[in-house]
């Protein structure tokens, strides 16, 4: 092809070209005069070389899911490593310190052992590295749902002299949306590293049990207007934090109960492709943040269902039964804090706001990680300390059967009541199940007898 049949082509019939390249071969290489005339589409060069090579790399390794998750690690680290601040020797001889006494403190005010493991101080972009495989379990079920939706709707919208390579490219087009996606959870993950203070901070169980840490450049910030003493600010947080990773180290259950809840919300999560395939019947190459800017927004995710409204009122219960946990037992550690109530005021409105970046993920992935009966579940582990003790209330974490429920927290006496009749010694008093199962063994209940087959 000369230059002038190149300079008649439409940017579409260019960017089709860069396709069928792709696959066609020539070495997986791109021309770069090719590359170049892009700028008449408005894409940058550099930026589609880049793009190219990732889709070459993904589609020669064959990817059952066609999602680079590599590519989310990528742009995560950037962003969390955009500063370049390490931690020094002072911030981490301060936290340390505050962590020493913090565990001092909470073994008088929880019988759940301390760590196995030292706590740390940790950089935004170790705070990456280390949780992104949480995320990524998190995310997939949506990432798939999005990429087998675009290959889908891009199917049904090419004319019909496209569809032999559309279908040909099915897998590439799995890798534009999985790789979009990842690269959209990917910076989701690098702004939320900017405002984690601990490894706790989100609420769920992103660290590896029994692992407590603190990200200094993320405390510095979180504390530089509130007109705190560092060091009171300092103890309360790594209170707060190694009670948390102290719960899910002790109720070893609690880490795959949490996750599961979430995967099984967001495997309930369709894409709405009405919308898709309206984005799709007008997607042009020359603008790619239209697509983007839906998977920001949460355009592509339909309202939630009543199983799913369900499920997420269900995980509220649960993140709040953890939370309120922590809560009660980190206000009684630091008591002796003289600013531990204005600290615990700030974290608890800063738990019921969340920052942009998790507003990003909520959007993404249509789950806002938001305990919003901390309150109310802390209310209910205080009466159950003031019941029974503080080795009473930490035994409800001993077996899942033993946590409080969402009935639990709307009525805190009831489950006082147990409690209290179970240290006396006494059998709780008979649910309706027991009594059925009474009924049964007395004979008073007999079940009906089956009927002879054998004909008569």
């Amino acid at each position: 092809m000369d230059s002038n049949d190149e300079n008649e082509q439409s940017p579409e019939d260019q960017f089709q070209d860069l396709i069928r390249q792709l696959f066609g071969g020539e070495g997986g290489s791109v021309d770069p005069e090719q590359l170049a005339q892009l700028r008449g589409m408005g894409i940058d060069p550099a930026m589609m070389q880049t793009v190219m090579q990732h889709l070459q790399g993904a589609f020669a390794a064959g990817g059952e899911t066609g999602i680079s998750w590599d590519l989310a690690q990528r742009q995560a680290l950037h962003i969390a490593n955009q500063d370049g601040l390490g931690v020094t020797d002072g911030q981490r001889t301060d936290l340390d310190q505050a962590f020493s006494l913090a565990s001092l403190w909470l073994s008088e005010a929880t019988t759940i052992s301390d760590l196995a493991s030292v706590p740390r101080t940790m950089t935004r972009g170790g705070w990456v590295e280390a949780t992104l495989p949480v995320w990524q379990e998190l995310a997939e079920p949506v990432a798939t749902s999005i990429a087998d939706a675009l290959t889908a709707a891009l199917s049904e919208q090419a004319p019909e002299d496209m569809q032999g390579l559309v279908q040909g490219a099915g897998r590439l087009m799995r890798t534009v949306g999985g790789s979009l996606f990842a690269s959209q959870l990917g910076q989701v993950v690098g702004n939320l590293s900017k405002e984690v203070v601990s490894g706790g901070d989100v609420g769920i169980p992103l660290m590896p049990d029994g692992e407590a840490v603190i990200l200094p450049q993320n405390f510095a910030d979180f504390g530089r207007d509130l007109a705190i003493p560092h060091d009171q600010l300092a103890l309360y947080i790594a209170t707060r934090e190694l009670a948390h990773a102290r719960l899910f180290r002790h109720a070893r259950w609690l880490r795959l109960h949490v996750l599961s809840q979430i995967t099984d919300f967001a495997r309930g999560i369709h894409v709405d492709t009405e919308a898709l395939e309206e984005l799709a019947s007008r997607f042009d190459p020359s603008q790619p943040d239209e697509l983007r800017s839906a998977l920001e927004s949460g355009a592509l995710l339909p309202t939630r269902s009543a199983a799913q409204d369900a499920a997420l009122v269900r995980l509220e219960n649960l993140l709040a039964t953890i939370e309120g946990w922590v809560d009660v037992v980190t206000a009684a550690a630091t008591s002796r804090l003289p600013s531990a109530d204005r600290v615990a005021e700030v974290v608890r409105r800063r738990r019921a706001v969340g920052g942009p970046a998790e507003q990003a993920l909520s959007s993404l992935v249509g789950l806002e990680l938001r305990p919003r009966r901390m309150r109310e579940a802390a209310a209910m582990w205080q009466a159950v300390t003031d019941a029974v003790g503080v080795a009473g209330r930490d035994a409800l974490w001993d077996y899942p059967d033993l946590m409080p429920t969402a009935e639990d927290i709307d009525d805190p006496a009831a489950l006082v009541a147990r409690l209290e009749a179970r240290a006396r010694g006494e059998e709780p008093a008979p649910d309706e199940m027991d009594d059925a199962l009474a009924r049964l063994l007395a004979g008073e209940d007999t079940p009906p007898e089956p009927e002879d087959p054998r004909p008569v």
